[in-house]
């Protein structure tokens, strides 16, 4: 398939996309249930709008292209999409059935799983989303510490607590945002300005892109500890793929509660709440956090496979070295163009393609490279979201694309019109902020 993509030089045909995209319209709010997915992020004209299908690393859209992927469905695709050990497991139960009346087997033994790899996962409990778990977390610590307050670093979903603090505030009563501060990422002196004797928890993504400096995570910790606070890792997108016990294992820093999702289930709908035994007794009775799909038996069959799989293979160290060679590539290709204003940073399995704004307008150039390399067969939106059906070939014909596409960005920066090099309207601001989280310091 990748020889036939090598041909590709033009605009992909999209007609049926559109299509689809015109009866959206005034339906659905937004067209897109998630805004990462939907067209404020692809080049408008260019870009697909809708995928009907994938398998390992590819997907094919409703007009029939079909592309390598490096959205993974912006996370939770860990392995590759129809990946045999786990659709094999999902069909094994739905053939005994979905959800039931009664407690199923799968409950007990996934928590067990999940048990022997989380560090802090002396408790487990499952639902659906991400935000529902960050939500409990939050909830639980208030009930544990008696206390109202709660800092966080990063995104954490569409929840009161936490959307209340964003641009996207509307319909958050006042006295709900009054309630959460936020701090930078590295910047513990912002964690201790901002604490104080009301702080319920600490809430953060360990890492998204920027690594930790000054044992940064360890620091937290200690302040958090000190100060009778609860530390909440939010590894929606660190869970399973820094290692297998997430970025708890990888820094070795125990919170007392944490979050996951996404990759847990490879595209299967479940996350998951882990922690100390007597903050979690309190959902026996003080705290209510119950959901009819929690115990829905065909995200549990895969999360069991996925898990199991993740850890037989070592899944982690694929991905990271698959990802270092996709990262450095990138790297040495902008350097050798002398492109300084453009690199890949960030954690070799994640990783994220950064355009400096002393070049040009960064989302005009970031359009422009989304735009070629949708051209020859790539689905880019900034990142590299490595599953276990990248292959060697994905990884090579992904930098040779590279090659051809950044000395087309390079001539267009050196012309000062990336704009007049679209064929289509360029992207708009992504909601989800990757670094400056300070929005609302503490007093």
């Amino acid at each position: 398939m990748l020889s036939t993509l090598k041909f590709r030089k033009s605009n992909p045909d999209i007609a049926a996309s559109d299509r689809l995209y015109l009866r959206a319209l005034g339906l659905i709010p937004n067209v897109t249930q998630t805004l990462a997915k939907g067209p404020t992020q692809h080049v408008k004209g260019v870009a697909p709008k809708y995928l009907v299908s994938g398998k390992g690393s590819h997907v094919r859209d409703v007009d029939g292209n079909e592309f390598v992927d490096f959205d993974m469905a912006i996370g939770p695709v860990s392995l590759g999409y129809c990946y045999d050990p786990v659709d094999d497991a999902v069909r094994r139960q739905l053939d005994e059935g979905i959800t039931f009346s009664l407690m199923h087997p799968l409950e007990v033994e996934v928590a067990e799983l999940i048990q022997g790899v989380i560090p802090n996962a002396e408790s487990v409990r499952f639902s659906k989303t991400g935000a529902d778990v960050t939500s409990a977390a939050v909830r639980l610590a208030r009930a544990f510490t008696g206390r109202d307050k709660v800092l966080c670093c990063g995104y954490h979903g569409w929840h009161d607590w936490y959307i209340g603090i964003t641009s996207r505030s509307n319909g958050v009563p006042q006295a709900v945002r009054d309630l959460t501060y936020t701090f930078n990422y590295n910047d513990i002196d912002s964690v201790k300005e901002a604490l104080d004797d009301d702080t319920a928890c600490v809430i953060l993504e360990p890492v998204v892109f920027e690594a930790p400096r000054n044992n940064f995570l360890h620091a937290l910790q200690d302040i958090c500890r000190r100060n009778g606070t609860l530390l909440i890792f939010d590894e929606m997108w660190t869970g399973f793929r820094l290692a297998v016990g997430g970025a708890q294992e990888y820094f070795s820093v125990t919170p007392d509660l944490a979050c996951y999702s996404k990759a847990i289930a490879n595209g299967m709908p479940l996350s998951v709440l882990t922690g100390r035994r007597d903050v979690m007794s309190l959902l026996e009775e003080d705290v209510f956090f119950f959901t009819t799909f929690g115990g829905e038996a065909l995200s549990l069959a895969a999360a069991q496979a996925t898990i199991t799989e993740i850890k037989t293979k070592d899944v982690p160290a694929y991905i990271s070295l698959q990802g270092k060679i996709l990262k450095d590539g990138y790297n040495r290709i902008a350097e050798a163009l002398g492109m300084s204003y453009t690199r890949c940073t960030g954690f070799d399995c994640r990783s994220i393609v950064t355009f400096d704004a002393s070049a040009g307008n960064p989302l005009e150039m970031k359009s422009l490279m989304q735009q070629e390399m949708i051209k020859r067969g790539i689905l880019w939106s900034g990142f590299h979201n490595i599953c276990f059906s990248h292959t060697d070939e994905d990884i090579e014909y992904t930098l040779d694309v590279y090659s051809e596409v950044l000395p087309i960005l390079k001539k267009a920066v050196s012309g000062g019109d990336v704009r007049g090099v679209l064929d289509g309207e360029p992207l708009e601001p992504v909601f989800r902020k990757t670094a400056d989280f300070n929005i609302k310091p503490g007093k």
